[in-house]
């Protein structure tokens, strides 16, 4: 039997494996386990049943050696790769069939393999039943379509169809891997002709090639193409499902993709096993009378599995907008992306090894059909179901697309720097479609051309024909805006705002890095653009400069005369960023030297001023150019400066019309704008920077008005910065030593260039600095200036001109801060930088000026006297700190010598002080200004009282008396002070009171002057300044209280107390006869509150003061305010009395009042009892202390009388004397006793 052939006789059939020698025929027939009479039928075909190790074997065997396949899938067994383990790239399929290794080393060992359900033997099946295998094939795809159309709502059962599905799909996997390990192992190539006898087996093996193509032949017409198949079908290229269980329909749509590419597998190991031989279809041939040969399947099938690709990719270019070409892919799911890596790499190796057509080629072929179709109507139509609105775009998106794959080896891993082969001789074609002038092609479309072509130029090598096609046609349309009206004002055409970023500009052209949005924020010249830099970059890198030279003659041959004066703006704007780019990667000597003749053919005449702007603009982007290449910029700079001084002769003469210099000023804001970024942005300022600033800036600076002068005087600001900046690190790098041997020399030039810019900044630019410097008016800028040629004199004193010589720094400060007649705003501002400046003051004490500091504090005071606008931030806290420290210091020292050198010292920083006051009384104002300034002078006679006690300053300290304080108008009582006066004053009082009361309690000669002008001064502004009624915060925000109230020192404190005390009793509170003086009801308001904030250290003496007056008006007024307020006075002062006194009750107050009683008891007795009674409330004692005196005053009046007892007053008496306790219980006794007597 056959079965107990296989089994018997396996182990021999391995062994010897395709015997030569024709003497054992018939044992290899028995090996082979043929019978004479057996039929090619189902029945005889097929193996009974073999024992069960040989088929666990055969299941082992399929498990671990299971065949590559399509799969969207991708999982942790990939580690994060483009494609499928499962696939034919990642498995190394591709790699062993393109390096002709055994399809599946470990794979189809047994003895029988597993076909289709069924066992076959593992060398035989396919010679022997090839037609049968191929149809069971046919068969399970069509079961699999089935299953595919099949629907069911039930998950139960869906599951088991997806369960089918993927068994058919392995079983049919499995055989055509079959057919690769057969014709691998088993297929020999073609004998030569023999007259012996030839086996059956033998026959059918040798007719088998021929059988095989037949039959790959009817599967390819069986399956159809992909361009297709169902659109249901098709869809499932889009399942985002990423487990393990898909519908049929998947199934069968990636069965569809193993077996185009296992036929092309297939039939390109049947031409190598037959070692190039051609296999012709003979059946075929025969029936039909057509030629089918492997090489015209293999052609046939290639292409026409390109063309279902590219169908595939135009159905995905309809949903791609041309922003997203780069970024949007042409495959629907990884398995088409393998599908196309693997055509690649096979068509390509075919190419190297049969001389056939490479990829590019074959694929070539279809685009140029496709865009021949597309040549007379809109678009192409590839099939029923498929039309290419856009073949151009199309082909350009995917040609760009195909080169990205080339990055995959035959591994699947990508490769970054691999060398990719290219398609120059397509895709110049389609260039030239492209950017042919009489299509009219949209901007909208040339972008996403340029942008493929320019990703094209990163991957493949250099070709100079791409940039002479490109500028053939951008040559003549330079002067076009290049937008898309869609992308809004991303899309619309600039001209750049400055050098700075054209030149940023052509370095983003230069860069080999594409952004995402490059189609948004570059038009298609400016692709171009990039286009030329890679091809010049790396073909000067391949072939040294003749790339360059090739290409240089066929750009500037385009610009001539005409074509230069034709140029607008927007073309004058693409004309230089062209020559940029050249510049930035070829000679850029060569390059600004063209540039500058060809610009030289235009007339300036004939110009705008924005033309003209923009060439100057263009100019310096070269300038600054040579500026990052170290490369001396004297050529430009003349030629830039020169133009520059014409302009600003035309712009100065007073017989220019304002028109004209309104429209001149824009371009000479160009050259401003420009020279500052070049200070900016050089290293060094070593390469003839000084030629840019030359004589025109004088004439500007003169006619500039103030909005184009604050613009030019910034500039200024900027230049004068940077060179002390650089100057500065150029002095630190010459003090370190040289460890490069290059870095010496550049500093070393550098300094001398330093002073020749430094000496043109002194001879163009100072003047008018200098003539700003009595202005009325002055710009903070010019005191900015001002002080940075102060620094500039300190860093480079050789370079300030012969008139501040020998020593431009002192020169320098005395004309900007320590003359008087500079503006105080100025001096301010200028002071401002210099005070605080270290090495300044180090330098002005190194050339001999030892008296800086007294002129520079004199110059402070003045400032903050007379500068009562926009004064700089902490000017009044550093003038009160300064106050201070002088003050503090004189306290501290000891010797007399010490004390007059710091006194003479204060009087040269103040100056004559008060003559900076006149301005303010003569204007009677501005407010601010009178504040500050009482403000300012009162700080200095409260922190220098002792200063001012001296006689050398007394006087200032008179002066600032009469002028300040006591001035005439005050004296004149029909004349009122100026509001804005009164309230500085008001603000500012507390500090002269304190100074004075100070300076009071020092010895001098003049002590007495002084107290009498304080109690002057109390006299007048107390009555100014006290309100009509004590309602509202009048007394509490009095100045004098305030002065009073302040933690001073306790002499002065006591001194300014007892001061005001007597203003106040002496002018405030004298009665007329028994009438009140007005606003006593204030008066004692201001008292009490005295009294509640601050205790006295001689109540006595105040008693004696204000006792008598407060009586008084207990007893004459019935004022409601004066009644609720004397008592409270009273209490203050009695208690202040009691508690300074260790008696039990004050002696002072006691003989007060029984003064009080003698004097009004006579006439006032009701009031005097009451009054006694609010004594009693506050201290009993002090009122049995007057009990003597009460009852003589008593008796002495019933006795004056001469009426006897007045019952009247003894029963008033008797009321006050029963609130005394028992001391008044006797007294009432005694009373009685001496009535009864009587």
């Amino acid at each position: 039997m056959r079965a107990a052939n296989v089994t018997r006789n396996a182990g021999s059939r391995k062994r010897n494996r395709r015997k030569k020698e024709s003497g054992d025929t018939g044992t290899r027939h028995r090996d082979r386990g043929w019978d004479p009479k057996m039929d090619d039928n189902f029945g005889g075909s097929l193996t009974p049943p073999v024992s069960p190790y040989v088929i666990e074997r055969m299941e082992m065997d399929m498990e671990c050696c299971r065949p590559p396949f399509f799969s969207c899938t991708l999982g942790q067994r990939d580690g994060g790769k483009s494609f499928s383990a499962d696939g034919y790239l990642i498995s190394g399929s591709l790699n062993r069939l393109l390096l002709r290794l055994d399809p599946s080393p470990t794979g189809y060992e047994a003895d029988t393999v597993d076909i289709f359900g069924f066992q076959w033997v593992t060398e035989m099946a396919l010679v022997e039943s090839p037609k049968l295998l191929f149809g069971l094939l046919r068969q399970q795809i069509s079961r699999l379509e089935g299953l595919a159309q099949a629907s069911s709502h039930d998950f139960g059962h869906a599951n088991n169809l997806y369960v089918e599905a993927d068994e058919i799909r392995q079983q049919c996997v499995n055989f055509l891997q079959y057919i690769k390990v057969f014709i691998f192992r088993y297929l020999e190539s073609s004998r030569g002709l023999s007259d012996e006898p030839v086996h059956p087996y033998d026959e059918l093996e040798a007719q088998l090639p021929s059988v095989l193509v037949e039959e790959l032949y009817a599967l390819t017409v069986f399956i159809g193409h992909l361009r297709d198949l169902s659109s249901k079908t098709l869809a499932n290229f889009s399942i985002q499902n990423q487990g393990k269980v898909f519908p049929p329909s998947w199934h069968l749509l990636h069965l569809h993709l193993d077996i185009h590419w296992s036929v092309l597998e297939i039939l390109h190991m049947l031409g190598e096993k037959m070692l190039g031989q051609v296999i012709y279809a003979n059946q075929f041939m025969n029936l039909t009378g057509k030629n089918l040969t492997n090489v015209s399947l293999f052609e046939d099938h290639c292409n026409n599995l390109l063309h279902d690709l590219i169908v595939l990719a135009v159905n995905k270019y309809t949903k791609v907008r041309p922003s997203e070409v780069l970024s949007m892919c042409h495959y629907q799911c990884s398995c088409i992306k393998e599908l196309w890596v693997l055509v690649i790499h096979l068509l390509d190796h075919r190419n190297k090894v049969s001389q056939t057509e490479n990829f590019w080629s074959c694929f070539s072929n279809h685009l140029r059909k496709l865009l021949r179709l597309a040549s007379g109507e809109e678009g192409a139509r590839l099939c029923d179901t498929t039309h290419c609105k856009d073949p151009q775009g199309f082909s350009w998106w995917l040609v760009t697309h195909l080169t990205m794959l080339y990055m995959f080896d035959r591994n699947g891993s990508q490769q970054e720097k691999k060398q990719i082969e290219n398609n120059w001789s397509f895709t110049e074609e389609l260039l030239k479609l492209s950017s042919n002038n009489q299509t009219g092609i949209l901007e909208e479309n040339l972008r996403m051309h340029i942008q493929c072509c320019l990703t094209l130029c990163d991957l493949w090598d250099v070709n100079l024909n791409v940039v002479s096609i490109l500028w053939e046609y951008y040559s003549k349309h330079l002067n076009s805006s290049f937008n898309i009206p869609w992308l809004g004002l991303k899309g619309l055409a600039s001209v750049c705002r400055s050098p700075l970023s054209m030149l940023e500009m052509t370095k983003t052209c230069c860069c080999g890095d594409q952004s995402p949005n490059l189609y948004q924020s570059q038009n298609s010249f400016q692709l171009f653009l990039r286009i030329l830099a890679v091809q010049i970059t790396k073909g000067m890198e391949t072939s040294g400069m003749h790339p360059w030279k090739q290409l240089k003659g066929r750009i500037y041959s385009k610009f001539h005369q005409r074509k230069m004066q034709e140029l607008t703006e927007l073309g004058l704007q693409n004309f230089f960023s062209l020559f940029l780019v050249l510049a930035a990667v070829a000679g850029i000597e060569d390059v600004v030297s063209r540039v500058s003749d060809l610009l030289d053919l235009l007339k300036p005449s004939k110009l705008s001023i924005a033309q003209q702007a923009l060439i100057w603009k263009g100019y310096f982007a070269f300038l600054l150019m040579y500026e990052e290449k170290n490369v001396d910029v004297s050529f430009l700079a003349t030629k830039l400066s020169v133009n520059f001084q014409l302009v600003t002769k035309e712009f100065y003469l007073k017989t220019t019309d304002h028109t004209r210099k309104v429209t001149l000023w824009p371009l000479l804001a160009t050259y401003i704008e420009a020279v500052q970024e070049v200070f900016e942005t050089s290293s060094y300022l070593h390469l003839s920077e000084e030629k840019l600033l030359n004589e025109g800036f004088s004439l500007l600076y003169r006619a500039c008005r103030e909005s184009e002068l604050n613009a030019a005087l910034t500039f200024l600001q900027v230049v004068l910065a940077r060179l002390r900046s650089i100057h500065k690190r150029t002095i630190q790098l010459l003090l370190q030593p040289p460890v490069p041997p290059n870095s010496l020399p550049v500093p070393l030039v550098a300094k001398e260039r330093h002073l020749a810019i430094a000496s043109v900044l002194w001879r163009n630019f100072f003047p008018f600095v200098k003539s700003q410097r009595l202005s009325q008016t002055p710009s903070s800028q010019i005191a900015d200036i001002a002080a940075g040629f102060t620094l500039l004199a300190m860093d480079m004193p050789s370079s300030a001109p012969s008139d501040l010589q020998p020593q431009p720094l002192v020169s320098m400060v005395q004309l900007f801060g320590w003359d008087d007649m500079v503006h105080p705003q100025l001096v301010c501002r200028y002071l401002t930088h210099l005070i605080q400046n270290r090495s300044l003051v180090d330098a002005l004490t190194s050339l001999g000026c030892s008296s800086y500091q007294t002129f520079s504090v004199h110059t402070w005071f003045r400032c903050v006297l007379q500068q009562h606008m926009n004064q700089p931030l902490g000017t009044t806290e550093k003038m009160d700190s300064s106050h201070t420290v002088v003050g503090k210091t004189y306290s501290q020292l000891q010797t007399l010598r010490d004390k007059s050198a710091l006194v003479s010292k204060a009087l040269d920083y103040v100056g004559d002080v008060v003559k900076y006051t006149k301005p303010y009384f003569a204007n009677k104002g501005p407010p601010e200004g009178l504040h500050l300034m009482y403000w300012t002078i009162g700080c200095i006679v409260k922190y220098w009282a002792l200063i001012l006690s001296t006689s050398k300053a007394q006087q200032l300290l008179f002066r600032i008396i009469d002028c300040l304080l006591l001035p005439h108008t005050v004296l004149q009582q029909n004349k009122e002070l100026p509001p804005a006066m009164l309230s500085a004053i008001r603000d500012n009082l507390s500090l002269y009171l304190q100074g004075l009361s100070a300076i009071i309690g020092q010895t001098t000669v003049q002590t007495a002057y002084v107290k009498q002008q304080l109690r002057n001064i109390i006299q007048q502004y107390f009555g100014r300044f006290l309100p009509s009624s004590p309602t509202g915060l009048g007394i509490v925000n009095h100045p004098i209280l305030l002065a009073l109230c302040e933690s001073i020192a306790m002499p002065q404190g006591q001194t300014l107390r007892k001061a005001v005390l007597l203003v106040i009793i002496e002018n405030y509170m004298q009665f007329r006869a028994h009438a009140p003086p007005p606003r006593l009801a204030s008066v004692l308001s201001f008292i009490h509150e005295l009294f509640k904030r601050n205790q006295s250290s001689d109540a006595a003496s105040e008693a004696k003061l204000l006792l008598p007056t407060v009586l008084k008006c207990l007893i004459f007024v019935n004022e409601p305010q004066v009644k609720k307020l004397a008592p409270e006075v009273m209490r203050c002062i009695i208690e202040n009395c009691q508690s300074s006194t260790s008696c039990q009750v004050c002696p002072h107050l006691t003989s007060l009042l029984r003064q009080f009683i003698q004097e009004y008891f006579g006439i006032y007795d009701q009031q005097v009892y009451n009054i006694m009674e609010m004594i009693t409330a506050l201290s009993r004692n002090l009122v049995i202390s007057l009990i003597p005196a009460l009852s003589q005053t008593l008796k002495d009046t019933e006795h004056k009388r001469g009426l006897g007892r007045n019952n009247t007053q003894r029963e008033a008496y008797r009321r006050l004397l029963a609130l005394l306790g028992e001391e008044g219980q006797a007294e009432i006794i005694d009373l009685e006793k001496a009535s009864d007597e009587a």
